[in-house]
């Protein structure tokens, strides 16, 4: 058994159980736990209810890019969670998480930019960011160990201050898009770390994480709370690195530019360094 096939498990256990009855499967006789039963999931899919036993309970086996398209559609998966199931299925090994070093050309162009920026890693730490991020968000006040977006979002109150009353909608956002990176590192020693400060900071998280939703990064509009220009609605986008990969930027675009935002802008000592 693996912290792989142990996510695996979760995630299709997790499906089955939001299912209503009735929306797959046969059902038989009274039922004591929420969702579809697993011999029905195994029924509508194909297999053997033994073998799906298998799968849910994280034991070694290696189902088939076959059967992982049939549980997809007995358990009635949209496209983001059909494909992070079929991540899940063929992960292969790979080298220890260790913290990602942001080139100085990626930094110097982050720090030039007019507008909120910051590049987070894999594990999702702020890595760097300019003048305008650390006026909104203030991640140079946090200490260095905090400086995690999940981390920041879930337990830091200035997270709460500058997402006002959409804070809850929009951690259980920031959950959903973590949960299938911290599935395809679940073994590794420093998301398991990051997991359990998560975890001990947010009494919400904890039932958040439970529902285990995925969901893909897209860009949109965030009205966040300036802490000293008030309301400014953004337009916000990620890009990843051609560098490496796991580096991302994230750009935040005010809407309407107000003179106090502009005021905003004046240059800053930036503390990423």
């Amino acid at each position: 058994m693996t912290a792989t096939n142990i996510a695996l498990g979760d995630f299709l256990r997790a499906r089955r159980e939001r299912l209503e009855p009735g929306t797959g499967g046969t059902a038989r006789g009274r039922r004591r736990t929420p969702g579809l039963r697993r011999e029905e999931v195994a029924d509508a899919a194909g297999i053997s209810t033994e073998w799906y036993i298998k799968l849910e309970q994280g034991r070694a086996v290696a189902p088939s890019l076959t059967t992982i398209d049939a549980l997809a559609k007995a358990l009635r998966l949209n496209a983001v969670e059909h494909a992070h199931l079929r991540r899940l299925a063929d992960l292969k090994s790979q080298p220890a998480f260790s913290r990602e070093k942001v080139p100085s050309t990626i930094e110097r162009f982050v720090a030039s930019l007019p507008h909120p920026a910051y590049i987070t890693g894999r594990r999702w730490d702020i890595l760097a960011w300019n003048d305008a991020a650390a006026r909104l968000f203030e991640f140079g006040t946090m200490p260095p160990e905090d400086r995690n977006l999940l981390f920041y979002m879930l337990t830091d109150r200035r997270a709460r201050r500058v997402f006002g009353e959409s804070w809850a909608s929009e951690a259980q956002r920031i959950v959903a898009l973590f949960r299938p990176t911290y599935d395809l590192w679940a073994y590794d020693r420093a998301f398991a770390q990051l997991l359990e400060r998560v975890q001990a900071g947010c009494g919400e998280f904890g039932r958040w994480w439970k529902v285990h939703a995925v969901q893909s990064a897209s860009s949109g509009t965030k009205l966040l709370h300036h802490p000293s220009e008030g309301p400014i609605c953004f337009e916000y986008a990620t890009f990843q690195a051609n560098d490496d990969p796991g580096l991302k930027l994230a750009v935040y675009l005010p809407v309407a530019h107000s003179l106090s935002y502009k005021d905003s802008l004046r240059p800053l000592r930036n503390d990423a360094d």
